[in-house]
């Protein structure tokens, strides 16, 4: 997940870090420290790694200092605003196979694009990419699936009028799910940009509240230290 995983979907161009969604079962705990001792790997801020604290929400960040990956910073979570558990991630994730690594499997694109809807700044302009990436590279045979999504998540303006007229069927039966999409579709490009900027603004609000009880734990949890 994170910026590795935009990458690989061609909507990025470097990553300081790696994130990764992770299966809290003890038997994969146990893998993921021996994982983490071979890379020689120190915690570097709170919590420590710990079941119950992944499953709350938290994330666990770790320092790589083995040669060979020095300096490469890990983040786990297990858990994230409005995703799926772990197991339906999983199962939804798309295989990608890379020269002399192998398969490596990566967070679905929907999934991908709603645990990137945070307060951060940086994280919308990638939601973007990531599906301006995925509709450039698919529109000459789209799934109705593929089609669903983009009309669900798209936020360029001029593509959403192109995609809302193009597919107009599927854009009317989303109309009450997502209200903009009216807009797209008579092409009031001012009103359209408008209204993405409020859903923007209505996730980061939501994803502040998600944080707020955490940040708390964290800033409880440091003062312990």
């Amino acid at each position: 997940m994170g910026g590795q995983a935009c990458i690989l979907y061609g909507a990025a161009e470097f990553s300081r870090d790696l994130d990764l969604s992770i299966n809290i079962s003890t038997e994969n705990l146990i893998l993921l420290i021996k994982a983490l001792k071979q890379l020689d790997a120190e915690l570097i801020f709170v919590p420590d790694l710990d079941p119950e604290a992944l499953n709350r929400g938290h994330a666990c960040h770790f320092r790589c200092l083995a040669p060979e990956a020095k300096g490469l910073r890990i983040d786990l979570m297990a858990r994230m605003r409005d995703c799926p558990d772990f197991e339906e991630l999983w199962k939804n994730r798309t295989i990608v196979s890379l020269p002399e690594i192998g398969e490596i499997g990566l967070l679905s694109l929907p999934d991908l694009v709603q645990s990137k809807k945070t307060q951060r700044e940086k994280d919308w302009p990638m939601i973007r990419r990531l599906i301006e990436t995925d509709i450039i590279q698919s529109q000459d045979h789209a799934s109705e699936k593929q089609i669903l999504f983009w009309l669900k998540e798209c936020r360029t303006s001029s593509l959403l009028i192109d995609l809302a007229r193009k597919y107009a069927e599927q854009c009317k039966a989303l109309m009450i799910q997502r209200p903009l999409l009216s807009f797209a579709q008579k092409g009031d490009i001012a009103t359209l940009e408008d209204l993405l900027h409020l859903e923007e603004e209505t996730e980061k609000e939501k994803d502040r509240q998600y944080w707020e009880p955490l940040k708390k734990e964290l800033e409880k949890w440091r003062r312990g230290k």
